[in-house]
């Protein structure tokens, strides 16, 4: 499939959760002129703690540098698991740039701001060592989502269950994190005069629009395996690509910028994060 652009987040490769083998799968079915990663895409966090680095993660870093050299715009803005990059803002390392943060137009005109989002995570940044906590507890969960859905196969029950995010939606403090979070990045967005975000950083796959503006979130490839596209239209529709017949999740077409500053009328579309 022949797309504008993609933006993926929260790979997390050199860790054991990480889904490799479908992220590959995903790129080899999507061709872009613009490739966003938008952040946690090498988790040095977990790495040093143990490293676990497989044949497929390292084919996804060759195939994003390939990307880049055949002339796909390829620009990483570094997270908070892979926080040292961003030393680097404005270095091109193998044709691809690093930013903090950028604004991304859409074929139709709209301005996006893209960046990792941990900055509107009180946990992450004002309590590290809690976050750090929380990171292995979550990998923990990860692991035993590995354990139970070989159990499934040998007991051939259908479809994909995630215990990762059947906790996410049934512990009412993350649902209203999750909340607070999507709140925040949209009061900077409408502050600064954009037309939406796209981030990450939470793990909840969503596209939805919030009095006129635009929220979309990238999910992951350790659980959901989800990532945003626009396609040459300028639409946004964010792909499950664990499904072998991906529910995809889009806008409606969208009218150019002009337009939009009149239109009061909106349509919310998301993805909960439900397994």
């Amino acid at each position: 499939m022949k797309v504008r652009s993609i933006f993926l987040s929260d790979v997390h490769l050199g860790t054991r959760g990480c889904q490799a083998e479908r992220l590959l799968e995903f790129l080899r079915g999507h061709e872009a002129q613009y490739l966003y990663l938008v952040g946690d895409i090498i988790d040095f966090w977990a790495m040093s703690r143990s490293i676990h680095w497989t044949p497929a993660q390292n084919t996804v870093v060759q195939k994003i540098l390939r990307r880049a050299r055949h002339g796909e715009h390829v620009m990483l803005i570094p997270g908070n698991h892979d926080e040292a990059l961003r030393e680097y803002d404005g270095v091109s390392f193998g044709e691809i740039l690093v930013r903090h943060e950028h604004v991304h137009v859409t074929a139709d005109g709209r301005h996006f701001l893209l960046l990792h989002g941990d900055e509107f995570d009180q946990v992450t940044r004002h309590h590290r060592w809690l976050a750090i906590l929380g990171d292995v507890g979550y990998t923990a969960l990860v692991r035993a989502n590995a354990l139970l859905a070989r159990l499934r196969r040998l007991l051939r029950l259908p479809g994909y269950w995630s215990l990762a995010g059947y906790a996410k939606n049934r512990v009412k403090r993350a649902v209203s994190f999750i909340f607070d979070f999507e709140d925040s990045v949209i009061h900077a967005v409408r502050a600064r005069g954009l037309d939406g975000v796209i981030c990450g950083h939470i793990h909840c796959a969503t596209i939805q629009t919030r009095d006129g503006l635009t929220y979309a979130n990238c999910g992951d490839w350790v659980d959901s395996c989800t990532a945003v596209v626009e396609h040459l239209d300028g639409r946004l529709e964010l792909i499950r690509a664990w499904q072998a017949m991906p529910l995809a999740v889009h806008e409606e077409a969208a009218p150019s910028r002009p337009q939009r500053q009149a239109d009061t009328a909106v349509n919310p579309l998301s993805v909960s994060c439900r397994p």
